[in-house]
Order: structure tokens, then C-alpha cells, then sequence
């Protein structure tokens, strides 16, 4: 199910993990060439994954972002209104506000940032119509190795790039124009996308955030829902949160190629403690007003 819902990706980080666990390299008994495969054989394997895991970054990125707040800001939403001895259809209508409002709050910070963050890296790009003048340029004076000086390239450096790039131009290898030879030169690509795959989109980040939060913001108030009232409902909604944590934990540590069980736990100890704060908070400010 993980494999057709994350892709390849997925089948990928699970090997890259396999591979990083081999214990061929505290083996005396295994040979040399043998290690050095089996390094070799992960560092292909991480390779693979590398283009995958930049497309799934951006949306990714919020998807976890965005269903984690969902499931710890609703869960201590939850608690520190029951802490305070509401009735449970306030407790379950505060859930629902809590849900709606932070779904569509995320969506928009989402859309925003993103916007902005590739608004940011596509000033950087550059210009993908500069080649088509570097032919008209005085050798000479080879404003060229200007451009590869402001990239951090020393001044003996830039100057020798920029002959080179002028060599490239006078004797373009085989089925290469010149435009070609400088354009990749210089870097410009203009069927490139300007910001980056791994950025994501506005849109996909946007939707995949309010999507992903409004599921996590739902599984505290499955109990409510279910007529569950009191300490019962309580513990029911964070036992559910609790499994829902460990599991979007365990994803991102797979998908990263590392182990799932510390990230797994981590995000549990993370949620909770900010729920039990939530609660505690709750029930001290319940118990003032009584």
C-alpha cells in the first residue's frame, strides 16, 4: 500500500536502509573488494533515490508537516477543552472549529510560502537568453569571467572558465551548436524549472497541507463522534493520535533511508508532551473557574 501511494521512492529507501545496515564492514571474514562492493552497492542505491526523493520533498514536506499538526494541535485542542469539564458535544464542536480552521489556516501559509520561496530561488536562476550573447563579446576585454567571478570563482579561475567557454564556442563538439556549448557553459537552461522540483508547487502544497491536516485534526474527535464522554473518550482519542504519530513517524524515517523506530518515537514524545501540557493547562484553568 506505502509502495503505490509513495512510488518507487519507497522500495528504494527500504533497500537503502537494508544495504546501511550490512554488517559486512565488522566482518573480519569477508574481503576487502567485498566491503568496498556493498558501499558502492548503497551509494547506487541513494543515488536512485536522490531525483525521487527531491520530487516528493515539497509536497511531502507539507503533507507530514500538515498531518502532524493536525493530529497534535486537535488532540490538545481536545484535551484542554474536556480538561475543563465541557460537555462532550462543546468538546466535539470546538473539534470541528479546531479542524476547520487550522485546515484552511495551514493551506494558505502553505500556498504563501511556497510562492514566495520559489519567487526567491527563480531571481537566482540564470538569465537563459545570456548565451545569445556571448558570441558579440570582446574577447579581449572578456566580460565573461565577470559573471563566473560574482558565481565565487577566483580571478586565475574565471579567466581560464571563460577561455574555455570561448574554445567551446569556436569548436562545439559533435552535434552541439554553439548557442548549446554556452548555454551549458553558463549554467542556463531555459526548459529548466526555475525553482526546483523539490520546492513543489503553491497548489500541490497548499491542498496536499489542508488535506493532510484536516485528516490528522479528525482522529481526536473519532471518540466524540462515537458518543464516548469523560476520561474514556480522553484516553481513547489520545491512544489513536498515539498510533497515528508512531505511524507518520515510522514513514519519514523509511523514506529517509534511516531507521523508523527513533523518528516513530520521537514524534509520539513530541505530541504528547505538547497534549499533556494542553491538558494540564485544561484542567488547572477548569479547576480556577470552579
Amino acid at each position: 500500500m506505502l509502495a503505490h501511494l509513495f512510488g518507487t521512492i519507497f522500495i528504494l529507501a527500504m533497500a537503502q536502509r537494508a544495504e546501511q545496515r550490512s554488517a559486512r564492514d565488522v566482518d573480519d571474514d569477508v574481503p576487502t573488494h567485498m566491503q568496498a562492493d556493498e558501499h558502492i552497492h548503497a551509494e547506487v542505491i541513494r543515488s536512485l533515490a536522490a531525483k525521487s526523493r527531491e520530487t516528493l520533498a515539497g509536497t511531502f514536506r507539507a503533507a507530514v508537516f500538515g498531518a502532524n499538526d493536525g493530529l497534535v494541535s486537535n488532540l490538545a485542542l481536545v484535551l484542554g477543552v474536556a480538561a475543563t469539564g465541557m460537555e462532550p458535544h462543546v468538546v466535539l464542536l470546538t473539534g470541528i472549529s479546531g479542524l476547520l480552521a487550522g485546515a484552511l489556516s495551514m493551506a494558505a501559509g502553505e500556498w504563501v510560502s511556497v510562492r514566495s520561496q520559489r519567487e526567491l530561488l527563480d531571481a537566482s536562476i540564470p538569465d537563459p537568453h545570456a548565451h545569445q550573447v556571448v558570441p558579440d563579446l570582446d574577447v579581449n576585454a572578456n566580460e565573461l569571467a565577470l559573471v563566473f567571478r560574482a558565481r565565487g570563482e577566483s580571478e586565475e579561475e574565471a579567466e581560464i572558465h571563460a577561455k574555455q567557454v570561448f574554445a567551446r564556442l569556436a569548436t562545439p563538439a559533435t552535434g552541439e551548436s554553439g548557442a548549446i556549448a554556452v548555454r551549458a557553459a553558463l549554467g542556463g537552461n531555459p526548459e529548466s524549472d526555475g525553482a526546483g522540483e523539490q520546492v513543489g508547487t503553491p497548489m500541490k502544497a497548499a491542498l496536499s497541507s489542508f488535506s493532510f491536516f484536516a485528516v490528522g485534526a479528525f482522529f481526536p474527535l473519532v471518540p466524540y463522534l462515537l458518543g464516548m464522554t469523560g476520561m474514556t473518550a480522553i484516553i481513547v482519542a489520545s491512544v489513536i493520535v498515539g498510533i497515528a504519530l508512531l505511524f507518520t513517524g515510522g514513514v519519514v524515517g523509511i523514506l529517509s533511508g534511516q531507521s523508523p523506530a527513533p523518528r516513530a518515537l520521537r514524534q509520539l514524545l513530541v505530541g504528547y508532551g505538547a497534549a499533556g501540557v494542553t491538558y494540564l493547562l485544561g484542567w488547572l484553568f477548569g479547576t480556577t473557574v470552579a
